[in-house]
């Protein structure tokens, strides 16, 4: 901790000394500018709405089903196998290897990216800048829907996932800064500062706080998206989709833009409403080119000592690595077995995601009111993804069960949307409680880095193993490394992670991070 004597000062000084990093062990940036705007419910709701734009559908969900449904139709009928990457693979190989593609991009432009967007005020034109580029995929998906632009399709489908996860880590990085300048969490910190309240009362605030806006936001987006989705079906139906495998093709990309549209027009409110919160301040003898290597360079060489940050995040490595590829994989194996149906596919993803809002609203309730940690829910999710792996897995020894039948995948729409789906709320959360404050873009960053590292091995070992399989053609064989994989990553985030300690190695980081830059600035003006 910083210190510990009580301080009487007015809510003005409190929050100026919170955010220097002055107050009673209050873990905040130390390079911070004093004034930062309060968060007001108009910004709030602001950015749950760019959420229900973004949710996934036109660049994460009927992008991938156009582009495997062009693979599946251009693929020989002897063979199955196109020429891709230097070699002949089946389409859910193809899948899956660019998959591992476009997350191999995506690391290198988070590791370009990510360490400057903390500093200054510019870091709201990387969401921008992604999500306009991300409007443009979504619209381009209406110049191919023929079997032979399937390398089109392939370029689309890349690009497009990598501008989707960029505006999705960006838009979520922003919100440990919106939920600690609400009135609630402002307040708390001024009884904590004033001695009014414990540093465990203060940390149960702020993790609250984070937890109510991380899983409102996603509920509200579930409940959007439904709303989206019923659109998309009377959209479906007014283009026939039925009618021909050309028509299907064309109202997949129909689809995609339609959704895109929702997107382009829900994000509009959060780029005029989110308010300039000041970064970090950039330290004298740097510049806005060289401050981000600095960054970067210091976080690299002092996470170290935050021993905790460590262990969740190679547990996040290890489990997102497993989760990113089951989706794919069970993804590539329900669009076979429903045939590239669209509206068969836009029925299974409804009960998807009015799964997902019962399932999130429903985590949140329980931790409102039960006062369970986020830790806490966040183990219950690692349980439901044990689970899903296993059911996979099974499929390599039946084929009444495991991913075969029709039927499975709208059990799987309605499990996966209960008990998985709060993944993607309480992932970020922990993150945000392994992050030292004013540090968010660069170890959200960070964090993705990670992700989309081993969300590439993933995919690249899932594809080999299937081309290692008899015949290179059983979809079912990645389940048994993924099983183990999720097994072995739940284990160690629930017995190593604690985020408590935690939170006092954030608070020695900061610290230390402080007094070498006094140091520095010490010495700079001697």
């Amino acid at each position: 901790m910083l210190h510990s004597q009580s301080c009487q000062v007015d809510t003005q000084q409190v929050l100026m000394l919170s955010t220097l990093g002055l107050s009673r062990g209050i873990v905040a940036p130390v390079l911070a500018f004093p004034s930062v705007p309060e968060t007001t419910r108009n910004e709030i709701w602001a950015w749950y709405a760019y959420y229900i734009g973004a949710n996934g559908l036109a660049l994460f969900n009927f992008g991938p089903t156009a582009f495997q449904n062009l693979l599946s139709q251009a693929a020989p009928a002897d063979t199955g196998l196109l020429d891709f990457a230097g070699g002949s693979h089946n389409v859910n190989s193809i899948v899956l290897l660019s998959n591992g593609i476009s997350f191999a991009i995506q690391a290198a432009l988070f590791l370009a990216i990510g360490a400057y967007a903390d500093f200054g005020t510019g870091r709201r034109w990387i969401l921008v800048f992604f999500s306009l580029a991300s409007y443009g995929i979504g619209f381009a998906w209406l110049a191919v829907h023929e079997p032979a632009n399937w390398k089109v399709g392939a370029g689309l489908y890349m690009v497009g996932l990598i501008c989707y996860q960029l505006t999705l880590t960006y838009w979520t990085a922003a919100f440990p800064a919106l939920a600690r300048n609400t009135p609630r969490l402002r307040e708390a910190a001024r009884k904590y500062a004033e001695g009014g309240m414990t540093q465990r009362e203060y940390d149960v605030e702020d993790e609250v706080e984070r937890s109510r806006l991380s899983n409102v936001a996603f509920y509200v987006q579930s409940v959007g998206e439904v709303f989206i989705l019923a659109v998309i079906v009377g959209v479906m139906f007014a283009v026939h989709v039925t009618a021909s495998t050309e028509a299907n093709n064309w109202g997949l990309s129909v689809l995609i833009a339609v959704a895109t549209a929702f997107w382009a027009a829900l994000s509009i409110p959060w780029f005029f409403m989110e308010k300039k919160r000041p970064g970090l301040k950039i330290p004298k003898g740097k510049n806005i080119i060289t401050v981000g290597l600095w960054q970067l360079w210091l976080a690299l060489t002092q996470i170290w000592s935050l021993r905790q940050s460590l262990i969740y995040l190679v547990g996040y490595f290890l489990l997102g690595d497993s989760l990113n590829t089951t989706v794919t994989v069970i993804g590539t194996l329900q669009n076979e077995v429903v045939a590239y149906d669209t509206l068969t596919l836009t029925y299974l993803l409804i009960v998807g995601i009015v799964a997902q809002a019962v399932g999130i609203g429903t985590f949140w309730l329980i931790q409102k009111y039960m006062h369970f940690s986020a830790k806490a829910m966040f183990n219950a999710v690692m349980v439901g993804i044990i689970l899903l792996d296993g059911w996979g897995m099974i499929g390599n020894w039946t084929d009444k069960f495991g991913f075969h039948n029709v039927w499975e995948f709208w059990l799987y729409q309605a499990f996966y949307g209960l008990f998985v789906c709060p993944w993607y709320s309480y992932s970020q959360i922990l993150i945000s409680s392994v992050t030292p404050r004013g540090h968010e873009f660069l170890f959200f960053s960070f964090f993705s880095i990670v992700g989309k590292t081993s969300s590439f091995i993933g995919p690249l070992v899932s594809s080999a193993i299937i081309d290692a399989s008899p015949g290179g053609d059983d979809n079912s064989s990645p389940f048994y490394f993924l099983f183990a994989l999720s097994l072995v990553s739940a284990a160690g985030i629930w017995i190593f992670l604690d985020l408590e300690k935690s939170a006092r190695e954030q608070e020695a980081f900061l610290a230390k991070e402080k007094a070498k830059l006094d140091l520095e600035t010490s010495s700079t003006r001697t």
